[in-house]
């Protein structure tokens, strides 16, 4: 085996990729990049102030990016099928330490949610779990027709246990964004609209009981329809967000040149950052960043078009609605669109767990693009003669 496949920007097979995989492998790195410049400048003076080094989460994130572009390439080079075999324990594992980290003393508490473990690196079960939610979504609803329905009930059972577990912690936005992925692969799946309509209105339902049940919930969705009304308390992150963002006007303030990230904009560094981008970068810039969601988008549906086998289908449009849906919705967020809540950007925010669970997801998509075009030509000899008599293609997975 060439390790060298699996070391970051050293795999020497990539010029024999299909052109949709060596597309979507360059938009992932620049994406990367791009993000993680954007990260430098939200983050320094931050970071300058709590820890006296403003290169601090710059550089902590730099060692993520290390373990998760070699996690990446891991991926690329391995035939999906060994990480469709795996995801069920993936899955198992990650549910588990997702209750876990409600436990008092074992989860740690930020910002009156328990969503991290306690420990010296920071493992996230909710923001790990997404690529193999995606992976295992696809395998349960890929073969519906031939499950029984105990399976088919088991595994619905251990989709609403992980929605639910993260709303308890709480985690509304990323119970949201699972739920939904989940739903849409369903949906591109096939499956009956009376059992999808069920579960959109039971969905929207428990949305509805979270935001009930809790003060904090009610209040953003409240905030979020006239933030100007309470611009210094519950509105005051949407209203520096919107400010930052009109501060960019059409070619922005100029990278680093952001003025509301200087103790104006709370979070600036995950939940935020894109109003970071769109303060220094202006209108020209977020066109730009939106098309780039959208040729990643165009790219994953056209590999998704091109597969033959179904549950392939199914991760390649799982992970384009989970990288660009996420991307999405935390614009959405930044701009007022959507109700406040915490959402990173894939690439862009600050945070280990979220850049392994976004390079591990695109490295299925390009995986998927690899085996959905790869093929070697066969040779079929009959009749005594040495030539071949016609030519057969066999994917190689």
């Amino acid at each position: 085996m060439n390790l060298r496949r699996f070391i970051p920007l050293f795999d020497n097979s990539v010029s024999e990729w299909a052109l949709e995989a060596r597309l979507l492998r360059w938009l992932t790195l620049v994406w990367l990049f791009i993000g993680l410049i954007m990260l430098f400048s939200a983050s320094y003076p931050v970071a300058d102030v709590r820890h006296d080094d403003g290169l601090y989460y710059f550089k902590r994130q730099l060692l993520w990016v290390l373990v998760a572009l070699i996690l990446f390439n891991i991926v690329v080079n391995l035939p999906l099928r060994k990480f469709l075999g795996m995801s069920h324990w993936f899955m198992f594992l990650l549910l588990g330490l997702i209750f876990v980290t409600m436990i008092p003393g074992v989860g740690k508490n930020e910002l009156g949610a328990a969503r991290r473990l306690v420990g010296p690196v920071p493992i996230q079960p909710s923001e790990l779990i997404k690529p193999f939610l995606v992976l295992q979504s696809a395998r349960v609803f890929g073969q519906w027709e031939q499950l029984s329905w105990h399976v088919r009930l088991t595994w619905l059972g251990i989709f609403c246990l992980v929605i639910v577990g993260i709303l308890a912690q709480p985690n509304l936005s990323t119970a949201s964004l699972c739920g939904m992925t989940i739903w849409l692969i369903a949906l591109a799946a096939g499956l009956p609209y009376k059992y999808l309509g069920g579960t959109a209105f039971a969905g929207v339902l428990l949305a509805v009981l979270s935001v009930s049940f809790r003060e904090y919930q009610r209040k953003r969705v409240m905030s979020f329809l006239n933030p100007w009304a309470d611009a210094t308390g519950d509105g005051y992150q949407l209203v520096q967000s919107l400010l930052a963002i009109g501060s960019g006007n059409t070619w922005g303030a100029g990278f680093g040149l952001s003025q509301q990230k200087l103790f104006y904009l709370p979070i600036q560094d995950t939940d935020f950052i894109f109003s970071v981008f769109a303060e220094e970068f202006g209108f020209v810039g977020s066109v730009v960043l939106l098309v780039m969601l959208g040729l990643f988008a165009t790219l994953g549906l056209i590999v998704a078009l091109k597969t033959t086998h179904p549950i392939h289908r199914l991760v390649a449009i799982g992970v384009t609605i989970l990288m660009v849906g996420q991307s999405l919705l935390h614009i959405g967020v930044a701009t007022g669109a959507l109700p406040t809540t915490g959402l990173p950007l894939p690439m862009f925010s600050y945070g280990g767990n979220s850049m392994i669970a976004s390079l591990v997801a695109a490295g299925l998509l390009i995986r998927v693009a690899r085996e959905s075009s790869e093929a070697e030509v066969i040779p079929l000899r009959g009749g005594g003669r040495n030539r071949p008599e016609r030519l057969t293609q066999r994917k190689k997975f």
